[in-house]
Formats: structure tokens, C-alpha cells, sequence
């Protein structure tokens, strides 16, 4: 299948160009859009960090990044790692900030890029808010091209410490030059929420509190916390999922239909749903939100015994929760999220479950006992294969009239998937495009940060009982008792 590409010039800053995350998915994402054509010949990409490195000892470690994509095909390897160059940098100097913009200059007038700038800040966030400062009294934005920010979570560790950092960035760049990544948001399956929705009337007509009943959100993860200890003992799945991933999946799910399908009505429509997400009350967030870290298994550490972990930790590393949103058109309809590490699987899925009919009809004396309608359940299935299902009730094969869920599915077929950009390819693309449509505004991360520091100061002054769930389950008891409560039970 041939896709068609349109070129985008632009030389690159990299901050950060030596880390795990430059190398595992940035140069790999780059090289995908270059074997496309998105990147051809008039691009450069100028890597920093404190490393003494040499334009060659950066190529050869890209081309290493590169090599686990695919076989090198025609030479590739060597036209794509020729547009990558290298300074040693201490962003908290002001002076190197000066050779920066001279080998910038260099590389625009090589590739002949016209003056498109984009800077990646892949490093400490406690370093953005002086990166971009320099950027600005250093003279490093363009003249007569674009300059864009793109930046990685965590943006910020609550709302006052994200406002400030939002103040910071803002004194340089404009909020539509700024792209704040989540990777959930390049996810195929999240991005055809906005087609399942709005392209197909049957289910747009339903997607309401008259035919809902409710809807829940998984984001599920066998492995543990890995070598991310240190950093995860200070943030927990709180901070770490449902701020963002989660946050940015219920969005998608609760907005209103956008007067037109272009990224400010989309961002508008996804901050509009999150400002209707009621705040709860200290109270109100004791009850409707559970938090569990987890034990020893057979072939892990209990978390307090995980190398860099406090042996005292609270840290949570599983959140169940109970979201309700004050709309006319969400009223009465929960929401239930929850994440977790060393659960029973590793998947991302929505289970949209409808209301059942109000009178069951086939529920007759004769058969009162054994008959009983099943609640229709839309699953949208985001990782590891995506696709989706939706199931029925129909009359089970044989004598009598008894009725059995049955399931119609589509999952993406091998093709499909390969054609599917990685998540990083694609956001990578957008930015370099300027469509913000798959990126979180500073709305949206405000809101879902004045909501979920309530739930924080709670937990900071509450001793939890941990480790209170298994490895390899779906979390603690008090997680389905949640749902038990108001009468319902979790899908999966």
C-alpha cells in the first residue's frame, strides 16, 4: 500500500539526546517517518546533553537505535543518520545556549529547513522552565519559520507546581506552540474513539444516560516497576496514569460532538467535559476512589521490597475510582477507571455497558429462574490488539426460547496493524505538522490536576493497609467492592 507523504522541513533540538527515551522511541519514530517521507532531505537533528560526544559517536549510537526497526533496505541507515549532529550542552548555562544557536543556523542553512525550529525537551522536567527561558534570551527562535515546544510528562507534580511551570513556558512560547505529550493520545484505538462516535449514528444516538448505564476504563500492566523504582516511589499510579493517560481516555469518551473535527474544537470540547467532572469533597474522595499496592508473588519483590523503594512506602501502585460528571448528558452514569502494576494481564480496554431493557419479556414463569437477560457491552480494545466488540443478546440454538450473549468483533489484522504508526511516530508527526489535536492543552491538565490533588491530600493523611492485592489479579477486594455498592460489577 503506498502512502502518500508530505515533506516537513525542520531542524530538531533534541534536549535529552543521550537518554533511555530518545533511544528507544524518538530516533526509531523518526526513522519510520523518514522510510515514509514525512523526513527526507530538508531536515537536521541537533542532539544535547552533558555527554562529550562527537557528530559520529551520535550517529553511530541513532543508527544502533535504529537497527531493532528493520533491516537497513537501500542504504537508508546511512541517508537518515546524516542528518543527525551533536552539542554538549548544559541547559543551565547561558553561553552554551549560544553555540547551540550557531550549529542551529549551520544546519538550516545545510538543509535548507526555512527557519522551522522545533525543540524536544526529553529530560528532567524541573529543567523546562530554563530551557525555554534561554531559548528566548539566547535568541534561539526563528525569525521566519515556526518554533514549537514539545515536552514530556510529568508536567508538574500538582496543580501549583504544573501552573508554574505553564507560566514559565508561556513567558517563551504561545500555548498553540506548545505540545504536551501523552502517548496514549497516539494510540489508534483512542484516536478512533472520535470515529466511533461521531461517524456512526447508531452509536452516537445511544451515547447518553438514557441507554448507558455506565462505563469503565482499564489500564492494565503485568510487570512491576522495574528499574523506574526511584522515580515511582515519588509519583504512584495516581500521578502516573490516571492524571493523564486516564484522564485523556475519559475526555475523549464524556466530550460533546466538535462544531468541526480540527484540534481547537476538539481541545475545547475535551476541556469543557473535564471541567463538568464534579470535584469531590475529602469525603467524597474516600469513598469513591481505592488505592493498592502490591504483594509478593512467585516471581517478584512485595513493592516495599523493591530495590529504591522506601521499605515503608504508601506509595500507591494500583487506583481504582468512581467518576461522575454533572452534564446533562452524563448525569447519573459512573465512570470506572482503574491501573495497576503486576496485574493479570497487560492490556488497555473500554467497556461501554447499556442500560437492559425494561421489560424483560422473555423472562416468563416457566423459565424465571434460568432466563435472564444480559446487559449490551460496546468494547473498544486498545492494546495489545486493537479492535472492537459488541455484545448482543440472542436466542441460544435448540428447543425452547432461551436467549445467550453472542459477540460481534473486529479486531486489525496483521496489515492493519503494521501500517499503524507507533504512538511516538505519530505525535512526532503532528507536532512537526502543528496539529495539536492529539495533544493535552493546558485546560486539560489543569482541570485534571485540580481534581486529583484533592484525592492526594486525602491519601498523604491516611496510613493505607498494604500490600493489600496479589500479583497477578485485578487488584484488591475493596476495588470490586466499588462497584458491588451500586449494584454492578466490573466487565473483565
Amino acid at each position: 500500500m503506498t502512502i502518500l507523504a508530505t515533506e516537513i522541513k525542520a531542524v530538531i533540538t533534541l534536549f535529552g539526546a543521550t537518554g533511555d527515551l530518545a533511544h528507544r522511541k524518538l530516533y526509531p519514530s523518526l526513522f519510520n517517518l523518514f522510510r515514509k517521507g514525512f523526513l527526507a532531505d530538508n531536515f537536521a537533528l541537533l542532539g544535547t546533553s552533558r555527554s562529550e560526544w562527537s557528530d559520529a559517536d551520535f550517529q553511530a549510537k541513532v543508527r544502533e537505535s535504529i537497527s531493532k526497526v528493520d533491516e537497513d533496505q537501500a542504504g537508508q541507515y546511512d541517508a537518515f543518520v546524516k542528518h543527525f549532529f551533536y552539542q554538549p550542552h548544559d541547559v543551565t548555562n547561558p553561553e552554551h545556549y549560544d553555540k547551540l544557536n550557531e550549529r542551529i543556523a549551520e544546519l538550516e542553512d545545510k538543509f535548507a529547513t526555512e527557519g522551522n525550529r522545533l525543540f524536544y525537551m526529553s529530560m528532567a522536567p524541573r529543567f523546562f522552565g530554563t530551557i525555554a527561558a534561554n531559548i528566548k534570551s539566547q535568541g534561539l527562535l526563528s525569525d521566519n519559520g515556526f518554533n514549537r515546544l514539545v515536552i514530556e510528562k510529568p508536567f508538574g507534580r500538582d496543580f501549583a507546581s504544573a501552573q508554574e511551570l505553564n507560566k514559565e513556558l508561556t513567558e517563551t512560547f504561545d500555548e498553540n506552540q506548545i505540545f504536551r505529550i501523552d502517548h496514549y493520545l497516539g494510540k489508534e484505538m483512542v484516536q478512533n474513539i472520535s470515529a466511533l462516535r461521531f461517524g456512526n449514528t447508531a452509536i452516537e444516538a445511544l451515547w447518553n444516560n438514557q441507554y448507558i448505564d455506565n462505563i469503565q476504563v482499564t489500564l492494565s500492566e503485568d510487570m512491576g516497576v522495574e528499574e523506574r523504582a526511584g522515580y515511582y516511589d515519588q509519583s504512584g499510579a495516581l500521578r502516573d496514569m490516571v492524571q493523564n493517560h486516564i484522564m485523556q481516555v475519559v475526555a475523549q469518551l464524556a466530550m460533546e460532538q466538535p462544531l468541526t473535527f480540527t484540534d481547537q474544537d476538539i481541545r475545547a470540547e475535551k476541556a469543557k467535559a473535564l471541567r463538568s467532572l464534579r470535584k469531590y469533597t475529602p469525603s467524597e474522595a474516600a469513598a469513591n476512589f481505592v488505592r493498592g499496592q502490591y504483594a509478593a508473588g512467585d516471581n517478584n519483590n512485595e513493592y516495599r521490597k523493591e530495590d529504591g523503594v522506601d521499605p515503608k512506602s504508601i506509595t500507591e501502585t494500583y487506583v481504582a475510582a468512581k467518576l461522575t460528571f454533572d452534564s446533562y448528558r452524563w448525569a447519573g452514569v459512573p465512570f470506572y477507571v482503574r491501573t495497576g502494576k503486576l496485574l493479570a494481564g497487560k492490556f488497555t480496554r473500554v467497556d461501554v455497558v447499556f442500560k437492559k431493557p425494561l421489560i424483560d419479556i422473555f423472562a416468563t414463569p416457566a423459565n424465571s429462574n434460568d432466563q435472564k437477560l444480559n446487559n449490551n457491552v460496546l468494547t473498544i480494545y486498545i492494546d495489545p490488539t486493537p479492535g472492537f466488540s459488541l455484545t448482543l443478546n440472542a436466542k441460544k440454538v435448540g428447543q425452547g426460547y432461551t436467549t445467550e450473549p453472542i459477540d460481534l468483533a473486529f479486531s486489525q489484522s496483521a496489515e492493519q496493524k503494521d501500517l499503524s504508526p507507533e504512538p511516538y511516530e505519530r505525535l512526532f508527526h503532528d507536532a512537526l505538522e502543528g496539529n495539536s489535536t492529539n495533544f493535552a492543552s493546558w485546560s486539560e491538565i489543569a482541570d485534571a490536576w485540580q481534581f486529583v490533588d484533592v484525592i492526594r491530600q486525602v491519601w498523604d493523611h491516611e496510613e493505607p493497609n498494604f500490600p493489600n492485592y496479589q500479583p497477578g489479579s485485578m487488584g484488591p477486594k475493596e476495588a470490586d467492592e466499588l462497584l458491588a455498592r451500586d449494584g454492578r460489577q466490573w466487565v473483565y
